[in-house]
C-alpha cells in the first residue's frame, strides 16, 4: 500500500516537476514559494520542484515563506537534504504575524542558507515523534532525539553556541521561542516586517553555499511567485483529517445505497472513488485502525434496522458507533492537534446520517403497517364499468379484469356501459352498486 502511494505521488508530481518560469527580468530574480500547511510529501514535492525550476531558470534566490505546525519527519528530512544540496541559496521566512515554524518547521528553518521571522511569530517545539505523530518508545525516542540534535547542530554551527544551545533545547525539551528571542540567540538572521523589508536586509548579506561564501544582491530584484500546482494542492487537501473523514463517510453511505438499491451503478462508483481517496489520506495520518471497525459496524446496524425495524433503536446505536469509531480512528491521545478531526463535524455528520436512516426506516414501517391491497382485497371500493345488461347477474370490468357481478339490493337497474362501484367480493363474484352521476 505504501509503495503504491509513493509511486502515485511521484507520477502526479512529475507532471509538474519541470514547469519553467516564463517571465524574463534584467535584474536579479527572487523566486517566492509559500508553505502554509503541515509538512507532507506534497510540500516535499513542491519544494523539490521549486529548487529545480530555480536552478534551470537562473534564479538568484529562493524565499520560502513558511507557516507550519510540523509534520512528517521523513518529508522533513528529504526537504532539508534538498535545501542543503541546492545551488540556489534558500531563505526561509516565517510569516505572517502569528505564524509558526514548529516541530519539523524548526529544522527546515535551520537548514536554510539564511532565515528570517516576522514579528509575533514563534519557532521551536521540535521534539521528535513517530511518522504518524505518535509518541515514541524510550529507545526509539533516544535515537531520534540524538539524530535530530546532531542534524540541527550541523545547521546551527555557524550561528554560535547560543544558537546551538537553543536549537538543542527545541528538540530535547520541546522549547519554543518568539522571533525576538530567536534573533537574540542568532538562531535566525533577521526580523522582517514584510517581504520587501526582508529583501532590503538581505542585500549584501553573505550566505555559505557548498562552493563557498556567496554575497546576495537583492536590491531591485524581481519577485516571481511559484505557487503549489493543482496536483500538489490536491494531495495536500486529501491528507486533511476532516476531508478524509468526510470521504470515508460519503463513500460508505454511497456503497450502502448501492447495497439497498442494487443496479444503480453511480452510487457504487462514487462510493469506491471516495473510499479510495480516503484510503490515500489515511496513509499519511496517525490513525487507530480499530476505529474503522466501529464505523463499518454503524452502517451494518443501519441496514439491520431497515431490514428488521426496531423503531429506531439500531439506528441510534449506529449513530453512536459511527461517532465513536471516527474519534477512535483519528483522535487518539497522541495525535497532534492539527491532525485531529473536528469533533463538531463528526457529531453533525453522524446525526445527519442517522436522520437519513430514520426517514428510510419510517417509510419501511409504514409499508409494513399498510393493509394488504393485492388480489381480491384491492377490489374493495374499486370503480368498474358494466359490460353487459344485469338481469339480475351481469359482467363488469374492474381492476383490469372481467368479473361476474350482481347488484346490491339498494342499487338501481344496471345497464351496459354504466359505471359501478365494487362493494364486496363473494367468491368469484362481485357485489356492485351503480354509481350515480
Amino acid at each position: 500500500m505504501k509503495t503504491i502511494r509513493v509511486v502515485l505521488t511521484f507520477l502526479f508530481l512529475s507532471l509538474f516537476l519541470l514547469q519553467p518560469i516564463h517571465a524574463a527580468a534584467s535584474g536579479p530574480i527572487v523566486q517566492v514559494m509559500t508553505i502554509d500547511a503541515a509538512i507532507t510529501q506534497a510540500t516535499q514535492g513542491y519544494l523539490s520542484r521549486g529548487i529545480q525550476a530555480a536552478e534551470l531558470n537562473g534564479v538568484q534566490l529562493i524565499i520560502l515563506q513558511l507557516n507550519t505546525p510540523g509534520g512528517d519527519i521523513l518529508s522533513m528530512n528529504a526537504m532539508t537534504e534538498a535545501m542543503r544540496a541546492s545551488t540556489v541559496p534558500i531563505v526561509v521566512y516565517v510569516t505572517p504575524r502569528g505564524a509558526m515554524a514548529a516541530s519539523a518547521g524548526t529544522v527546515i528553518t535551520l537548514a536554510a542558507h539564511a532565515s528570517a521571522m516576522a514579528p509575533e511569530t514563534i519557532i521551536g517545539a521540535a521534539s521528535p515523534v513517530g511518522s504518524g505523530g505518535q509518541d515514541l518508545g524510550a529507545t526509539e525516542l533516544a535515537k531520534q532525539t540524538n539524530a535530530m540534535v546532531a542534524k540541527v547542530d550541523s545547521f546551527a554551527e555557524r550561528r554560535g553556541p547560543d544558537a546551538i544551545a537553543l536549537a538543542e533545547a527545541t528538540i530535547k525539551y520541546a522549547k519554543a521561542v518568539s522571533s525576538t528571542d530567536a534573533l537574540k540567540a542568532h538562531l535566525v538572521d533577521f526580523i522582517a516586517t514584510s517581504l520587501p523589508d526582508l529583501l532590503k536586509q538581505l542585500d549584501g548579506f553573505t550566505v555559505q553555499m557548498a562552493k563557498g561564501p556567496l554575497v546576495l544582491h537583492t536590491a531591485g530584484a524581481t519577485q516571481q511567485n511559484l505557487p503549489m500546482s493543482l496536483i500538489e494542492q490536491l494531495l495536500q487537501f486529501l491528507i486533511d483529517p476532516n476531508i478524509v473523514f468526510l470521504l470515508l463517510a460519503i463513500g460508505l453511505q454511497a456503497l450502502l445505497i448501492e447495497l439497498t438499491h442494487p443496479g444503480a451503478w453511480i452510487p457504487a462508483f462514487f462510493g469506491v472513488v471516495c473510499l479510495a481517496l480516503g484510503a490515500y489520506g489515511l496513509g499519511f495520518l496517525p490513525v487507530n485502525w480499530f476505529g474503522l471497525i466501529f464505523m463499518v459496524m454503524a452502517f451494518v446496524l443501519f441496514i439491520l434496522d431497515i431490514k428488521t425495524p426496531t423503531h429506531g433503536g439500531l439506528t441510534i446505536a449506529g449513530v453512536v458507533s459511527f461517532i465513536i469509531g471516527a474519534l477512535v480512528l483519528f483522535n487518539t491521545p497522541t495525535t497532534p492537534r492539527f491532525q485531529q478531526v473536528s469533533l463538531p463535524l463528526v457529531i453533525f455528520v453522524g446525526v445527519f446520517i442517522g436522520l437519513i436512516f430514520l426517514v428510510i426506516l419510517g417509510y419501511a414501517l409504514r409499508a409494513m403497517l399498510r393493509p394488504v391491497i393485492t388480489g381480491r382485497e384491492r377490489l374493495g371500493g374499486a370503480a368498474g364499468v358494466a359490460t353487459s345488461e344485469f338481469d339480475p347477474i351481469g359482467q363488469v370490468q374492474a381492476a383490469g379484469e372481467l368479473w361476474s357481478a350482481i347488484p346490491v339490493e339498494t342499487s338501481g337497474k344496471i345497464h351496459k356501459g354504466d359505471k359501478v362501484e365494487v362493494v364486496a367480493v363473494e367468491g368469484l363474484r362481485l357485489k356492485v352498486r351503480k354509481k350515480e352521476l
